[in-house]
């Protein structure tokens, strides 16, 4: 498969760049995975969608304040942000400069902090900080915001940018098919009788990366620490077990159970995952996904196409951005319900 298989024509107006003023104010393409028909709907019809007995799976990660501000001991500044927070006082992280900081060189971080910088690995560094990590983060970090949306980012975006049934603190980018929902929704999803289950992803900057290489089957995916618990195994069993259907709230939802479930049989898990879902990659779990609009060429879009279907996927895009549909992490979301015999780019081109 090509990644030119993936483009498609994007006008910068319909990336959304805030959020609307309500969560759930979003609107909702729906994709029949079985019949390729699309449906135009509000966010709020997603209920209608729904069914008692169906078990929706969260991703309970929280953002963390990870993009900070400074400049080296030299005083050259630089950009950081925290990739993953590997203890107390130590991260790995990208870092913009002019020139890279050595080991063993001070940071001096806007707001009163500092760090050492210890090793690179790779394209990360590894610092250590003066003081514990997440509450100098909350004290002086800045919102990660995806580099699509080119602004500052503001005091709202705290809150916005953030789930509101986030927990574990650890991501650096938002699972963003969860930001429509707020808690009358998910009151109301109990009171259909529809089960939930929380996974945890940390969903890391690299989501952002794009595809460098033009046969994907050879990129190489950056690596997600995430965790399903017993207790999720569990609910996703009494669902298949009662003919409920398993919804994945976010790519990042899907990521962790096909994860736990790669030999085809899900089980409790606890790492990181390199899991690469592109057309011709089964799904062992999931029977429908809520998801917001993805990038072009992008990882996620070719998700999408391996769950829907690829002409399924790339005809609803097309038509998302004919009618004008909101992309990207502020955007607009789709219910797709899976294909059980999805094509790819070859069969369908």
């Amino acid at each position: 498969m090509r990644l030119s298989d993936f483009h498609f024509e994007l006008p910068d107006e319909l990336i959304a760049r805030h959020p609307l003023a309500e969560r759930r104010g979003s609107r909702l393409l729906c994709l029949d995975g079985p019949t390729g028909q699309l449906a135009h709907r509000q966010f709020v019809d997603l209920l209608e969608y729904l069914r008692p007995g169906d078990l929706m799976v969260f991703n309970n990660t929280r953002v963390i304040p990870a993009r900070l501000f400074g400049r080296k001991q030299t005083g050259g500044v630089l950009e950081v942000l925290v990739e993953r927070v590997l203890d107390e006082y130590r991260v790995l992280a990208h870092i913009r400069a002019s020139k890279s900081p050595k080991a063993g060189s001070r940071i001096l971080i806007d707001g009163g902090a500092e760090a050492e910088m210890v090793a690179r690995h790779d394209a990360l560094f590894e610092l250590r900080f003066a003081e514990p990590v997440l509450p100098l983060l909350q004290r002086v970090g800045h919102m990660p915001l995806p580099p699509y949306i080119d602004r500052p980012d503001d005091e709202a975006d705290r809150e916005r940018y953030q789930t509101v049934y986030a927990k574990r603190e650890g991501a650096v980018a938002a699972p963003t098919a969860g930001l429509h929902f707020d808690r009358a929704l998910l009151d109301a999803i109990a009171k259909l009788g529809v089960d939930t289950a929380e996974v945890t992803l940390h969903v890391g900057a690299g989501t952002f990366q794009p595809v460098r290489v033009e046969k994907i089957e050879e990129h190489v995916m950056h690596q997600e620490w995430l965790e399903v618990t017993p207790e999720v195994v569990a609910a996703v069993e009494a669902c298949k077990a009662r003919g409920g259907r398993v919804i994945a709230v976010g790519t990042t939802s899907v990521r962790s159970l096909e994860s736990a479930a790669r030999d085809g049989v899900l089980k409790p898990f606890s790492g990181d995952t390199d899991i690469f879902l592109y057309p011709g990659k089964p799904f062992h779990v999931v029977d429908a996904l809520i998801t917001n609009f993805h990038l072009p060429e992008s990882t996620l879009l070719m998700l999408v196409s391996a769950f829907a279907g690829y002409p399924e996927t790339m005809a609803a895009y097309h038509t998302a951005v004919a009618e004008k549909y909101r992309f990207f992490s502020y955007g607009d979301a789709m219910f797709i319900t899976r294909n059980p015999a999805p094509t790819g780019p070859e069969v369908s081109s």
